[in-house]
């Protein structure tokens, strides 16, 4: 089901099928724990699909089969819905200057061991994606936006406020995904259901209210990552030392395995800062998408 706000317009074809083409052959050998040679590789369907089955991270989530027998609903965006403010136009840093593809590092982050857990974040801090907003307007819940966030505090810290049940809706608060200073990935809230990331937020023109007590939020089509701080920026404060090499390339993987797995296009792929509609968010602060890039790129998904 396609979305009613698509996130690119226009993009080149030819570059576009090259770059799911790269992808696709890479999401196998991230998914069979293997290197592969990308020259002249080809993988049967089959095979590329049971490969993509059998990774840690490629979980195909109940959601997806349930949207595949959804009915098409009109536009989220009606006189019942209100349009979210006028924003500045992200301009994505992950394709600004492409880098030339590191080989070395591609066949670092395909073949390196996940230090993956799953926690149970409590009912209270997550939900479910509504296909019916609180207007009673049919909506895609369709994960169409990756953001970016940092836990301010320790890795341990955000698992127990994630944990701990909050029946003040004001309280409640989640992230699909944390990734350690080590490079841990701790799944928190499973990619099929809707993570209180981000509360008052918007994205391209785009939010959706699940409640009419509520602001419109991108919290039913968004996917939420998040960065731990590292001890010299926990707290308040403009920025700290930044991010280590493992989370980046934990994160890269992370990122991978959602643009490939929902077809979501790289610009989408933004932080807490610029989605939130106060004005009071800033993560992930120090963030360098220099980092984030030259990952990406090795892994064929951007550039």
């Amino acid at each position: 089901m396609s979305s009613p706000h698509p996130l690119v317009h226009g993009p080149d074809p030819l570059k576009r099928a090259q770059r799911q083409q790269r992808a696709a052959l890479i999401a196998v050998a991230i998914g069979a724990g293997v290197t592969l040679g990308l020259v002249g590789v080809l993988v049967p369907q089959q095979r590329r699909q049971q490969a993509v089955d059998q990774s840690p991270l490629m979980i195909k989530p109940p959601v997806m089969d349930w949207l595949e027998d959804a009915v098409k609903g009109p536009a989220e965006q009606t006189a019942l819905t209100p349009a979210p403010p006028s924003s500045r136009k992200w301009v994505s840093p992950l394709l600004k200057a492409c880098p030339v593809a590191d080989p070395v590092l591609q066949q670092r982050l395909v073949s390196m061991p996940l230090q993956l857990r799953r926690i149970q974040a409590d009912p209270s801090n997550y939900g479910e994606r509504t296909m019916v907003d609180a207007h009673g307007q049919r909506i895609d819940p369709t994960p169409a936006v990756i953001v970016l966030h940092e836990t301010v505090y320790s890795l341990g810290s955000a698992v127990n406020t994630f944990t701990t049940p909050h029946p003040n809706d004001n309280d409640q608060a989640s992230y699909h995904t944390l990734v350690g200073q080590k490079g841990e990935i701790v799944q928190v809230v499973d990619p099929s259901k809707r993570a209180y990331g981000a509360g008052h937020s918007a994205f391209d023109g785009r939010w959706v209210f699940t409640s009419k007590h509520f602001s419109g939020s991108i919290n039913n089509f968004a996917l939420h990552v998040s960065l731990e701080t590292p001890a010299d920026g926990m707290g308040p404060g403009q920025g700290h030392s930044g991010y280590s090499s493992a989370q980046y390339d934990a994160l890269s993987r992370v990122i991978a395995d959602w643009l490939v797995r929902y077809h979501i296009e790289p610009r989408a792929v933004t932080t807490h800062r610029y989605v939130d509609q106060g004005g009071a968010r800033s993560d992930p602060r120090s963030f360098d998408w220099g980092e984030l890039q030259k990952r990406l790129t090795a892994l064929g998904l951007v550039c």
